[in-house]
């Protein structure tokens, strides 16, 4: 299966939510999913994912620092990134929009109110939203 069309999960939840969702278990996997290193060296930048839904609360590489690296880099800034977190925090609510990410949810508790949360991401980011065209995403 290609990587077009998919949305790439950063959560450390065990459960598989669905075949279009590549999940991720650290930040550090997820940067090296996105700039297509190590274990997805044979990924191709030109199918990058349609949207990230990011846990903030990562082992390895927080969060926080993989929004940061994501919206600093040109060739995959334009990607859409959702938090979805259970961080209350309200400097966690701002120091993400700070960083540039497109929306802001807290988790919910139930693991089936989670998989219908990320669910309707899904197709309003998929669906719904107007995504940015293929050219917005410079190749290395």
């Amino acid at each position: 299966m290609s990587d077009e069309g998919k949305i790439l999960l950063v959560e450390d939840n065990k459960e598989n939510l669905c075949n279009r969702i590549h999940v991720v278990r650290d930040g550090e996997e997820a940067l090296e999913f996105l700039f297509c290193r190590g274990a997805y060296s044979n990924r191709s930048f030109d199918h990058p994912p349609k949207l990230v839904i990011l846990d903030l609360k990562l082992p390895k590489v927080d969060g926080l620092e993989v929004l940061r690296t994501i919206k600093s880099d040109i060739h995959i800034r334009a990607i859409p990134v959702t938090v979805l977190t259970s961080s209350k925090e309200d400097r966690d609510l701002v120091d993400s929009y700070k960083l540039g990410v497109n929306s802001y949810i807290q988790k919910p508790v139930d693991f089936n109110q989670f998989r219908d949360t990320v669910k309707q991401l899904g197709l309003y980011w998929l669906v719904v939203n107007q995504s940015p065209p293929s050219s917005a995403f410079a190749t290395k």
